[in-house]
């Protein structure tokens, strides 16, 4: 129906652009969900009365999510570039713009996780060091368990954002339905390619949106 619509769209194009999107927004989530989780717990165990107080390992982790968080995207995926190029060995292309992705993300979602940490009943952890847990049983069988819808909800959010990210990331040629709309749409002024483009973002985010919140209404128990 499109390509009638649209006479001068390659369908075959536009399909690979989605499938990069989907590619880009999916591996970046997976690798923002480990180290988001890894600094969120870091941040809450080493806060002023978490489980292990560390004032200077709480300062150093604290001052590297701001910092990336800090950083426009735009301008991180390309302070990148030797990085990119040293891990990937290119910078161009969905996978070379994963580690600009996953960078970008991960401290925000990592800011989250410690927010859903911080939302845990203290009596809970309280009682489960009371029973002699260890910190890796607390943190495995009490906080994160019980911080799990408040977790899917940030993923969701922090997925919306990726999908954002990697339209910005399309203008540096990364791939995905924004570089698409750029090389193929905006520069050859081809604003119907644009618009498609456009909604296609749109239709994903809404996807997502749709998964994050019907998995976090399964998972809240209240």
């Amino acid at each position: 129906m499109l390509e009638t619509f649209f006479e001068e769209i390659d369908m075959e194009s536009l399909v690979t652009a989605i499938n990069e999107t989907f590619y880009m927004t999916i591996f970046a989530l997976l690798g923002t969900f480990i180290i988001g989780i890894v600094l969120g717990v870091l941040l809450y165990l080493t806060a002023k009365g978490g489980l292990h107080q560390q004032k200077i390992i709480h300062f150093i982790v604290a001052a590297i999510v701001n910092i990336f968080r800090a950083i426009p995207f735009i301008i991180l995926i390309l302070l990148l570039f030797p990085f990119t190029d040293l891990v990937v060995g290119t910078i161009r292309g969905p996978t070379a713009a994963l580690p600009g992705l996953i960078l970008a993300a991960a401290p925000f979602y990592g800011r989250l996780v410690e927010i859903a940490l911080n939302e845990v009943d203290k009596g809970v952890v309280e009682a489960a060091k009371a029973m002699g847990s260890s910190t890796i049983r607390i943190i495995f069988r009490v906080l994160l368990p019980e911080s799990m819808p408040a977790l899917v909800s940030g993923i969701t959010v922090t997925a919306i954002t990726l999908i954002g990210y990697t339209a910005m990331a399309g203008v540096i040629g990364a791939g995905g339905l924004g570089d698409y709309a750029y090389f193929y749409g905006f520069q050859r002024r081809d604003f119907n390619l644009v618009f498609v483009c456009t909604i296609l973002v749109v239709v994903i985010v809404f996807l997502f949106q749709f998964i994050g919140d019907f998995i976090t209404r399964k998972l809240d128990k209240r």
